[in-house]
């Protein structure tokens, strides 16, 4: 029997079924021919099909045009509009609503912001959308693969058959609105290469929620919008200028931190009620969470994500995070994400090779693979990757409130030689091995936080010299808030693991921090990294016997605040945790039942206490204005003394006795004779010290001749940091 005209091709149908047609939509749903409406539909094991308008008008049964679930017909229609199917087999009967009588949901607006790079609201057109479209409730599903033969949404609802939900591909993006489908729906995309070869199923680049590993799928989440009440918070933050704020960051692994009895995670519902309390009674201003972006692997700790724009669900959905967040700013505290942009896994479900060719990350391994992370590397190049990328970001702030993200290996991303040898990396158009695209997505995403969320900031976790990582864009530099101090918690840590008798001969290790001190906005960070991996926890790091230890970490710590810069201590060690942090496990509370550990915690308390409440402290954390030596030279006793200062606010002398003997008669010059109150004794009993000092407080007489105005007399304690702060009569 001949073909009719209106019938579609028999090539197209044999490709329909076989799941290798490029456009099912050229096929598929309501097509106008010759001035009549034809209805073409496939639907697999159906043996007949009638079609419905959506207000239930009849509109006729198809003809069943191939056996494997092709079925067509003539229709009586005004315009084009949503059908519904009502299909048949011996089983039963059910309907069918169909996803290409829709139109597309994308605009040309979208096509042209997406296709330039230049779309800031991807997250809000790609991934998957619930909403309601063209009379219908349904969800709309679009991603990103300019390469694929075909791309098709699969999931239990059509039994993870690529061919039931091709998608429609505009320019490289692929979108369909599939009816009835919500909140909850389990999907993936099953996509057929360049090659013809069917991909492994991949997870959605922009998903914001997944599965529960191992499982790895993404979910359809809630569209209903969170209700926020941290509108104070919020109004307060904006007009923050964080490098004179206090800002003592509390970093934690939301999975180690505490278990519940059971060994489960806590939900985020229930850090909450536990974490947000207790940092906030400490005295911490943020909290920082190692990356909460979907991960698989949790010795990962989250620094091989797989998620993008999705909280994991480890500890619960979305909703239960932005409850997270909004718990922590009615507290007071911000709340500081990592962000991974450095690299991402190769899991076959993930982003490498994603539509069949090297599309997020480079296709030359000596830029496109990381050697000490067998990772990929993002082709900052790519302005389609670094709108992902710089998406992401900007939807971590949008959506969940956050207050700052904190950029894993930045040094990695800047350098295009970072862990390699010659021959193994491809130089710059310059010749050069810095990574001008890194450079520019990096400053790319920097301006447009601080842009767009007054009060937000942005942290570099970066271990080299590169210069200008915390100034402007505007001036060439990276234009990062802050940067780590990784050289002042290496030259410090490492001075801190000597025998005190053999701390002079390396006196320069703490005062080396104070000639760079200024040339970038510092974060000085005793992070994670410095607790893991066979280093131990900080009080194992410290010398002599127990109560040494212990008297070195309070000492130590005190000099921390005390110096220059942004404070950042990991969970744990603000008790003195004795195991090394790992994340299989939670922190040991109940060493807070030992005297030493309570004073630690204590201590931490006081100190943030202190660096809050004493604007000497934080005003000039970031400029040399607010500090200035007094005894920087006393190698022979291992005694550090300076004052830190600001306009308008009693000036405060930070005193540290790095060894074992106490110094009486301690002469120390200062700026104003007068009373100076002993704000911090790291030795009170308070926090299970020796209980040794200067009573309280101290006089400074006046002098001549010395180059300050002004000598004080004190009792320097064993092993101990002094804070003490003028008070004028």
């Amino acid at each position: 029997m001949s073909r009719e005209t209106w019938q579609a091709d028999s090539r197209d149908v044999e490709e329909i079924v076989a799941g290798r047609h490029r456009d099912a939509f050229g096929v598929l749903g309501l097509h106008e021919v010759d001035g009549q409406w034809v209805l073409r539909a496939f639907i697999p094991h159906a043996e007949s099909v009638v079609a419905f308008t959506l207000d239930g008008k009849e509109l006729g049964g198809l003809y069943p045009r191939h056996a494997g679930g092709v079925f067509e017909g003539k229709v009586e229609i005004d315009q084009r509009q949503p059908i519904r199917y009502r299909a048949k087999n011996a089983g039963g009967e059910w309907d069918v609503f169909d996803p290409y009588s829709f139109g597309p949901v994308l605009g040309p607006m979208d096509d042209f912001y997406i296709g330039e790079g230049s779309h800031l609201r991807m997250f809000d057109k790609l991934g998957a959308h619930e909403m309601e479209f063209e009379g219908i409730h349904g969800t709309h599903f679009a991603v990103w693969a300019p390469n694929a033969q075909r791309v098709s949404v699969v999931g239990a609802f059509n039994q993870w058959d690529g061919r039931r939900n091709p998608m429609r591909n505009r320019n490289g993006i692929w979108e369909v609105f599939i009816p009835v489908l919500g909140t909850g729906t389990i999907y993936k995309y099953e996509i057929v290469g360049p090659d013809g070869k069917v991909l492994p199923l991949k997870a959605d680049p922009f998903a914001r929620q997944a599965e529960l590993r191992p499982r790895t799928a993404s979910v359809v989440p809630d569209p209903t919008p969170f209700t926020w009440s941290d509108q104070k918070y919020m109004e307060e933050r904006a007009s923050h200028d964080w490098r004179r704020t206090p800002m003592s960051i509390y970093e934690v692994h939301l999975g180690s931190w505490r278990r519940r009895p059971d060994g489960s995670f806590l939900s985020y519902d229930q850090l909450a009620e536990q974490l947000v309390p207790y940092a906030a009674d400490m005295g911490y201003t943020h909290l920082e969470f190692l990356p909460v972006s979907e991960h698989p692997f949790d010795p990962s700790w989250g620094y091989q994500p797989t998620g993008l724009f999705a909280p994991t669900s480890r500890h619960g959905d979305p909703a239960g995070f932005a409850r997270l967040v909004n718990a922590a700013h009615e507290a007071g505290l911000g709340v500081i994400l990592d962000w991974v942009p450095a690299h991402f896994p190769t899991d076959e479900f993930g982003l490498a090779r994603f539509d069949g060719t090297a599309l997020y990350e480079h296709a030359d391994p000596r830029q496109g693979y990381h050697p000490d992370w067998n990772t990929a590397i993002y082709n900052f190049g790519r302005k389609e990757v670094s709108a992902f990328l710089t998406n992401s970001a900007l939807y971590w702030f949008e959506v969940f409130h956050i207050d700052g993200l904190r950029v894993d290996a930045v040094a990695s991303m800047l350098y295009l030689d970072y862990s390699r040898q010659p021959g193994q990396w491809v130089p710059n158009k310059h010749g050069g091995n810095e990574n001008l695209e890194a450079v520019a997505f990096l400053q790319r995403v920097n301006a447009e936080v601080y842009r767009q969320f007054p009060g937000a900031f942005m942290i570099a976790e970066e271990s080299t010299s590169w210069p200008g990582v915390s100034h402007p864009t505007y001036n060439g530099g990276l234009g990062f808030g802050f940067k780590w101090n990784m050289g002042f918690m290496n030259d410090t840590l490492r001075f801190m693991s000597r025998n005190p008798i053999h701390r002079r001969y390396h006196h320069n290790d703490m005062t080396f921090g104070l000639m760079y001190a200024f040339s970038e906005n510092f974060v000085l960070p005793l992070s994670h990294d410095e607790v893991v991996h066979g280093k131990g926890a900080l009080l194992s790091k410290m010398p002599g016997d127990d109560w040494q230890q212990f008297a070195n970490l309070r000492a130590y710590l005190a000099f921390m605040w005390g110096h220059p810069g942004k404070k950042l201590l990991f969970m744990g060690q603000e008790f003195a945790q004795r195991e090394e942090w790992s994340e299989s496990r939670g922190l040991d509370w109940w060493l807070l039942d030992a005297a030493p550990h309570e004073g630690m915690r204590r201590l931490v308390a006081d100190l943030n206490a202190a660096y809050r409440s004493l604007p000497a402290l934080y005003e000039h954390d970031c400029e040399p204005e607010g500090f200035e030596w007094l005894i920087g030279n006393d190698q022979t006793n291992t005694v550090y003394a300076w004052v830190r200062k600001a306009e308008g606010a009693d000036p405060v002398i930070v005193i540290s006795n790095f060894t074992p003997v106490p110094r009486s008669g301690y002469k120390v010059p200062v700026p104003h004779a007068g009373r100076w109150v002993e704000r911090i004794n790291t030795d009170a009993g308070w926090y299970a010290g020796g209980n040794t000092g200067n009573q309280g407080a101290v006089t400074a007489h006046a002098v001549e001749g010395r180059h300050m105005p002004a000598e004080m007399e004190l009792y320097l304690p064993p092993l101990a940091t002094l804070f003490l702060k003028y008070e004028p009569e």
